[in-house]
């Protein structure tokens, strides 16, 4: 092909234009924003009763202890009233009575005694 006919065909062909329109492709998301909403407000939700039942578990240990504080303490109070139970009964008997009597400076007097019948 000569020259004047190439410039023919470029004059009088059109001219393809390979226009490349470019389409945005929207793509959609597997999660929607609804959704997405639903699963923070599940996350916070779980959070905030993972804290709660945290902090219920505490004070049901704090208030355990104090149980066993308590206990501990009836425990050494049952103890020390057990020893003054010994120590009232030891005291009570005749012979302590009557040192202690005679310590206090009183005389038997054998005709002022009354026997009292059961």
């Amino acid at each position: 092909m000569s020259n004047l006919a190439r410039k023919y065909q470029q004059q009088y062909k059109p001219i393809e234009q390979t226009e490349v329109q470019k389409q945005t492709i929207r793509r959609k998301s597997l999660i929607t924003p609804g959704e997405k909403i639903l699963a923070v407000m599940l996350v916070i939700f779980l959070a905030i009763m993972a804290v709660q039942i945290i902090s219920s578990q505490a004070n049901v240990y704090q208030i355990n202890m104090q149980i066993e504080d308590t206990k501990t303490a009836i425990q050494e109070q049952e103890k020390i009233n057990g020893d003054l139970a010994m120590q009232v009964s030891d005291m009570s008997r005749y012979e302590e009575v009557w040192k202690k009597a005679k310590d206090l400076g009183y005389k038997l007097n054998a005709d002022n005694v009354k026997v009292v019948g059961e």
